[in-house]
């Protein structure tokens, strides 16, 4: 994942990431990711059932929620609520993304094609129960695409597990929620941790998050 990069997280993230290192060095097949989102779709349509934008928004796990706001000294009294200031300097804080990064959104239309998605146009930030909740949109590029459409949110890198939250779609569409096999999932993972030289130090870890992501199909009406 690829959202947040200040000194303070960085130091976090190596930390979380010698841990992770550990279930290879050991050959042990158990691994967790970090950092745990809710995410919210709200799909778009033109009158024609083609999509032509997603609104995301992220909720993030109150761990995380309180390594951002120490990092940017934000609820100094830690009474889980911000100032309207403190919210203005939050807001857009996971929205400046390295070039070439999908946003851990991927969506295919009906031929199995990935569609392609702009970079976030920023919806707001709210920071509620020691959460912090951002929201975007992202338009489609090219075409407006006819679906049905696959669904699927997750960081490759398996670093964040994204959970698909509430769905919004316009009058005439449906959604079906297809949930992961979690036991064809671990074995993917499994499989791939056994590729791995047992005299290994540090690696990059197995890009298995599709593996764990489950999958919503949506379809409208023409």
């Amino acid at each position: 994942m690829k959202l947040y990069a200040s000194c303070m997280f960085k130091r976090f993230k190596t930390a979380l990431l010698a841990l992770a290192i550990l279930p290879f060095v050991a050959g042990a097949a158990l691994a967790h990711p970090h950092i745990f989102i809710i995410t919210g779709l709200g799909f778009e349509t033109d009158a024609a059932g083609r999509l032509t934008a997603v609104s995301v928004s992220w909720e993030y796990d109150e761990l995380y929620s309180l390594l951002v706001t120490e990092d940017m000294e934000l609820d100094d009294d830690y009474d889980g609520k911000l100032t309207p200031e403190e919210l203005a300097r939050l807001n857009g804080f996971d929205q400046n993304w390295d070039a070439g990064f999908a946003g851990d959104l991927y969506i295919e239309d009906a031929a199995g094609q990935k569609l392609r998605l702009g970079g976030p146009e920023n919806l707001g930030t709210s920071f509620e129960d020691g959460k912090i909740t951002t929201r975007h949109r992202r338009g489609i590029e090219g075409a407006a695409a006819t679906g049905p459409w696959r669904v699927k949110a997750y960081d490759p890198s398996y670093y964040t597990a994204y959970e698909l939250g509430r769905i919004t779609l316009p009058e005439g569409c449906e959604s079906r929620l297809i949930a992961v096999n979690l036991t064809a999932a671990q074995e993917a993972l499994q499989a791939e941790l056994a590729k791995i030289p047992a005299d290994v130090v540090e690696m990059d870890y197995p890009p298995v998050g599709e593996e764990f992501a489950d999958t919503l199909e949506v379809s409208c009406q023409k």
